[in-house]
C-alpha cells in the first residue's frame, strides 16, 4: 500500500523483514525482502533458530504443505470465514501424511470469523465415535 499508515497489517508487513521461498524470483522489489537460496529446509531452520520473533506464512498453501511435510511448523493459525465457496485449491491435499493437531486457543470475531490456533502433535490416534451428535453443543 502506498500509505501503510491507514492499514495496520500493511504497516507491520512493510516495516519487518520478509523472506521469500521461490524458485523463480531473484530480485524482490519489496523493501527488506530476502529470497531464500539453497536448501530451503536448512534456510528455514536457520531463520527459526534466530532470536527476535516469529516467522509467518501468508497466502501460500503450497509452502504451508511443504513446511508441514518437513516438520517445520510450530503453530497453525486458521481463520474460518462464515461463507462457503464451492471451488478453489484445498489447503490440505488429498494425499500426504496424517497429523494430529492440539487446539491451543480459539475465539470468534464479532463478524463470525473464528480463529483457531493449533500445534502439530504427531501422528493422530484413530478411534471410533459413538457420540450422539444431537447432544454436542
Amino acid at each position: 500500500m502506498d500509505d501503510p499508515g491507514i492499514n495496520p497489517i500493511a504497516e507491520a508487513l512493510n516495516t519487518r523483514p520478509k523472506y521469500v521461498a521461490s524458485t523463480t524470483l531473484t530480485d524482490p522489489r519489496w523493501p527488506d525482502t530476502t529470497v531464500l537460496l539453497g536448501e530451503l529446509a536448512t534456510a528455514v531452520g536457520e531463520l527459526k533458530a534466530k532470536p527476535g520473533g516469529e516467522l509467518q506464512v501468508h497466502g501460500s498453501g503450497a509452502l504451508i504443505r511443504w513446511l508441514l511435510d518437513n516438520d517445520l511448523v510450530d503453530e497453525l493459525n486458521l481463520f474460518l470465514f462464515p461463507v462457503i465457496v464451492g471451488q478453489g485449491t484445498r489447503l490440505f491435499p488429498d494425499t500426504g501424511p496424517d497429523m494430529a493437531l492440539e487446539l491451543v486457543e480459539s475465539w470468534a470475531s464479532p463478524t463470525g470469523v473464528t480463529i483457531q490456533v493449533y500445534r502439530p502433535s504427531g501422528p493422530p490416534q484413530y478411534g471410533t465415535s459413538t457420540a450422539d451428535l444431537k447432544q454436542v453443543k
